[in-house]
């Protein structure tokens, strides 16, 4: 026995090496361990190539499982309208995702990738998802206990497609209907979108009481990663043209469209995305001073900050021109992880060449990976990789249909019941001979939603996901013996002959996203003008305007009865005849004044020369003794 003793003392030290060694391998996925040691413990182990891919962002469309894994790529996401099969389902989504996880998860040191998507009113991007207002229209409810239940259903809605990160929310202060993105805007006034973060603990959880300010928090696997965008200044460009310079001061810009960040970092989101806009005359990103010095350092913002699509590519004019100095600039200025999102190679092996000849120090992308790894260290991604395959229901459910319809209903803002106030059209007789229901928008189901579904500029007509048009709803709403005849631009002589007890017209915009939503003249689209002239010269109608933002209405005011601002309601527009045939009150108040004319913009409440149609604020109810 005596001579085998040395050689197994050996053989056990070398085994309690090997499993010390296993265990400490082990650490950064101990769930059990402090936050910080497990970020530290994963940053020492990579290599520079593995720190490089996590800072990378890429669209899905190039996100093989060989590029996943050769590239250690960190994210992935969903463009507007990018989807891996027409109409799919859930589990389409889930098994996609999953494939792409497996890929970075077979990397040597198994790190998860986030996958991210622009769920700005609902799960928008996903067939029979359910489509909620537009901010436009949320931020008229004022009401956050609403705007919180919203953020609750759609975590859970991007949850059930096995998505865990969302772009949203938006909390630009929009100072300027022209603004193309205007509808993305809750309000003109900072304290409304302050108002309005509640989303962020609705789609990632309530934040502990204990939490340190700044730090990233998700509460598990039912809730998602939020981003407040974009980082700073987005709503306040001369003249609302999308992504050009927002001429303010510092206090200004600290004033009107910096609120929302501070209560944002507070409710511990988990990143924050940059603003193509400039800030007199400097791209935000590359503004060092702003993100690194202000987000950073002074509100002690601890997730990742995120640039935009191809958002570094746009530091130059034109986009593209010296990419090698846009690398620089974007990531130097404290941007951690770079939406790319195709021509990954190129990024990867600039920063790269940054990093190895100190153009860009180590320092600055282990702060970068740090950040990353954090926000997936909290929202469990290592623990819970897989989408959840038991959330698939919660697509469009009907529980969230009801939430959407309830802020429809709040969303609504009447402008105007009747010629006299003796004598108001609204609410609506529910039982009637005859009712005409007349305009472009009125069975429309991708206008009523707008930009940002299902497609990135978003689609006309009714075929695009499941939902509730205002004619339909109309329908389902009136006594089974009233007639109702849809005319979508019936002319005068049609209107007269029909004896109609009364109509309801539905006109608004087309659909538009970012710089294709600009607009100078903001007219509703043709032939909304003549339809209102058409119907309303000849019978009493109520006029629905569905739109991302205050249009042109004066000179058409005089002919109509009642007025309404729908906003964009989404696919619940039942919640709309709900208001118009008095089942529920209108409660909306004006978050965005309405102008007179083009020629007064920018005009905001507080401004000096303050003269506008319908004052931020205002909104009629149906309960006449209210007003």
């Amino acid at each position: 026995m005596g001579r085998y003793s040395i050689p197994f003392m050996g053989v056990l030290l070398l085994f309690c090496l090997v499993s010390s060694s296993e265990a400490e391998y082990l650490k950064y996925k101990d769930p059990k361990a402090p936050l910080n040691v497990r970020i530290s413990d994963l940053l020492k182990r990579m290599s520079l190539e593995e720190k490089i891919g996590q800072m990378t962002q890429i669209e899905r469309s190039v996100a093989t499982p060989d590029v996943m894994n050769k590239y250690f790529i960190g994210s992935v996401l969903s463009g507007g309208g990018s989807v891996p099969a027409t109409k799919a389902s859930a589990a389409t989504w889930q098994q996609m995702v999953n494939q792409m996880q497996k890929a970075a998860l077979s990397t040597r040191l198994g790190i998860p990738m986030i996958y991210g998507i622009d769920a700005v009113h609902g799960h928008n991007n996903v067939y029979n998802a359910t489509v909620f207002p537009h901010n436009v229209g949320l931020g008229v409810t004022r009401d956050p206990v609403l705007i919180k239940k919203i953020g609750e259903a759609t975590a859970l809605e991007v949850r059930a497609t096995g998505i865990p990160y969302v772009f949203a929310p938006c909390i630009a202060v929009c100072r300027d209907p022209r603004w193309g993105r205007c509808y993305e805007s809750y309000s003109e006034d900072p304290k409304i979108v302050k108002t309005m973060t509640e989303i962020i603990p609705g789609l990632q959880g309530d934040i502990p009481g204990n939490s340190i300010k700044g730090v990233p928090f998700v509460a598990g696997k039912n809730k998602v990663a939020a981003c407040a965008k974009h980082y700073l200044g987005d709503g306040g460009t001369n003249k609302g043209i999308n992504e050009n310079n927002t001429l303010i001061s510092y206090n200004g810009l600290l004033s009107i469209h910096m609120p929302a960040y501070y209560d944002s970092i507070i409710k511990g989101v988990s990143t924050v995305m940059i603003s193509y806009s400039s800030w007199n005359g400097m791209k935000m990103h590359a503004n060092k001073k702003l993100i690194t010095g202000y987000l950073k350092n002074k509100l002690h913002f601890k997730g990742f900050v995120i640039s935009d699509w191809q958002g570094i590519d746009r530091i130059t004019s034109p986009p593209h021109a010296n990419y090698s100095y846009s690398v620089q600039a974007g990531v130097s200025a404290g941007i951690d992880m770079i939406m790319v999102p195709f021509n990954y190679t190129e990024f990867i092996d600039e920063l790269t060449r940054q990093v190895k000849n100190n153009i860009i120090p180590i320092s600055r992308i282990d702060d970068a990976v740090a950040r990353i790894l954090r926000v997936k260290f909290v929202m469990g991604l290592f623990e819970n990789p897989y989408a959840d395959p038991s959330l698939a229901n919660q697509l469009g459910s009907k529980e969230h249909r009801e939430i959407a319809r309830e802020a429809v209903r709040k969303s609504l803002v009447l402008l105007k019941n009747g010629k006299s106030y003796k004598k108001p059209l609204l609410p609506l007789p529910k039982k009637s001979t005859k009712i005409l229901v007349a305009g472009s928008h009125a069975n429309n189901l991708g206008y009523q939603c707008g930009g940002w579904t299902i497609t990135w500029q978003g689609l006309g007509g009714n075929d695009l996901t499941s939902g509730t048009t205002i004619l339909d709803a109309v329908k389902q709403t009136v006594d089974p013996a009233t007639e109702v005849v849809f005319n979508e631009n019936p002319d005068k002589n049609f209107v007269k002959s029909y004896k109609f007890d009364y109509a309801i017209v539905v006109v608004g915009e087309h659909t538009y996203a970012e710089t294709f939503g600009d607009s100078l003249n903001l007219t509703m689209a043709d032939p909304g003008p003549s339809t209102i002239t058409n119907v309303c010269g000849a019978i009493r109608c109520v006029v629905v305007l569905v739109t991302g933002r205050p249009v042109v209405i004066k000179p058409y005011l005089p002919k109509i009865d009642a007025l309404v601002a729908a906003w964009l309601p989404g696919t619940e527009g039942q919640g709309v005849a709900d208001v118009l045939y008095g089942d529920y009150e209108f409660t909306g108040k004006l978050a965005r004044t309405w102008f007179k004319t083009v020629d007064q913009l920018p005009m905001n409440v507080g401004d000096k020369h303050y003269d506008p149609l319908f004052p931020f604020g205002y909104g009629l109810t149906t309960n006449i003794t209210k007003y």
